[in-house]
């Protein structure tokens, strides 16, 4: 019997999900409900416990989780803030480009860099769950790109599957404490297993200031790098 193929005319976008990760695509669906783009998402381990060397051991399971992905998408995001700060942006492409060659990939740290340049801030609040030799590195990588962390605070919680479940209002009084300090710009709060889009735009209405998560970065520069218009898609300045 004969048929037809319908011609695809929305974004289709692929994403690595770390296999403790319980948080990334509920949150990134929020955004992508009802505008039409395709989440396609394939899962990479990851192990329970969040060390600088269980983080870079995912450089060499990476091509095989992006292979599960189908081919000639739009653009493709790894889903690991602290890792792509351990491993190196350029590492996280090349290694996902191997199997989807020419497909532009964005992950967390590369994101919330664009993002904080769009909006204009260079002196941030940092918020993030992690021990202090996984957030040292994160640190030093933003101060590299021109970012100064002026203030800090963190939950110092190793296990991931915990990190999940810290709570919004807990992630907001954070936020709240820090981003009030003097000279901040903007609040970042890492890692794309903390809960955030919750508490954004009250966030940001108590502060004055733009504040961003990991998730909420990467959605917006995988929509970005696939040719999206995502204007008003997400919540916060960051999509205003």
């Amino acid at each position: 019997m004969d048929y037809q193929l319908d011609e695809v005319t929305v974004p289709r976008l692929g994403m690595v999900v770390l296999s403790t990760d319980e948080t990334l695509e509920d949150e990134t669906r929020s955004v992508l409900e009802g505008q039409g783009a395709r989440l396609m998402h394939s899962r990479i381990y990851s192990a329970p416990k969040v060390t600088p060397e269980s983080l870079k051991a995912m450089e060499a399971l990476m091509p095989a989780s992006a292979e599960l992905l189908p081919q000639g998408l739009d653009a493709i995001a790894y889903g690991c803030t602290s890792a792509s700060v351990l491993m190196g942006p350029e590492a996280v492409e090349r290694q996902i480009q191997t199997v989807q060659p020419g497909v532009p990939v964005t992950n967390p740290i590369s994101a919330v860099v664009s993002a904080l340049e769009h909006l204009k801030a260079s002196k941030i609040a940092l918020v993030t769950p992690y021990s202090a030799t996984v957030a040292r590195p994160m640190r030093d990588f933003l101060e590299r790109a021109g970012i100064e962390t002026v203030s800090e605070a963190g939950f110092n919680e190793e296990m991931d599957e915990r990190v999940a479940r810290i709570s919004e209002s807990s992630t907001l009084k954070a936020i709240l404490e820090t981003g009030r300090q003097p000279g901040v710009e903007a609040v970042f709060a890492s890692c794309t297993n903390l809960r955030a889009f919750g508490i954004i735009e009250e966030a940001e209405a108590e502060l004055g200031l733009p504040v961003i998560s990991s998730n909420l970065a990467l959605v917006w520069d995988l929509l970005r790098k696939a040719g999206v218009d995502a204007t008003g898609w997400g919540p916060g300045r960051l999509f205003a």
